[in-house]
């Protein structure tokens, strides 16, 4: 004769709905901590508008910023107008072909902007950009055409 068990008999199961939550919310911290991971290395300035400007490959670059009073940074670090020089030519000695994003305040004094550019020449990289911003929608385009050169080469 056989007794029945006072327990009621019940099939194991695999709920799904909670699975997917925890899914869902370690997809969403992977993605927020991979976003706060990106290599952020400029200052923020008013980058000087321009029509023609186009997204470049960020990958693997140095970034010079120049802001409105005239300070110079590498890579968002203080240096001055002589340490430039050196800086640029280790770049060049560390990297076959290292990039260089300029990017300066629209009110700098252009002449920052080419010490910057004759700096880059003499350590001999070629890949340079100034980096621009395009046009708010609703903004009127200068009066006098800007024609930004984004790759300057010897």
């Amino acid at each position: 004769m056989k007794i029945p068990s006072p327990r009621i008999a019940r099939r194991a199961r695999i709920e799904i709905i909670p699975l997917i939550d925890i899914m869902f919310f370690l997809l969403a911290t992977f993605v927020m901590v991979s976003l706060s991971m990106v290599k952020n290395q400029r200052l923020p300035v008013k980058l000087p508008v321009a029509s023609s400007s186009a997204p470049q490959d960020r990958k693997e670059y140095t970034s010079i910023t120049i802001n409105d009073k005239g300070e110079f940074f590498f890579n968002k670090e203080p240096i001055t107008r002589a340490d430039l020089g050196p800086r640029l030519q280790a770049i060049k000695a560390s990297h076959t072909d290292p990039k260089i994003f300029v990017n300066g305040d629209g009110k700098t004094q252009f002449d920052n902007v080419v010490a910057v550019l004759d700096e880059t020449r003499k350590a001999g990289i070629s890949k340079v950009s100034i980096e621009t911003r395009k046009p708010d929608a609703g903004a009127v385009a200068p009066t006098t055409p800007v024609q930004p050169t984004p790759v300057i080469t010897p």
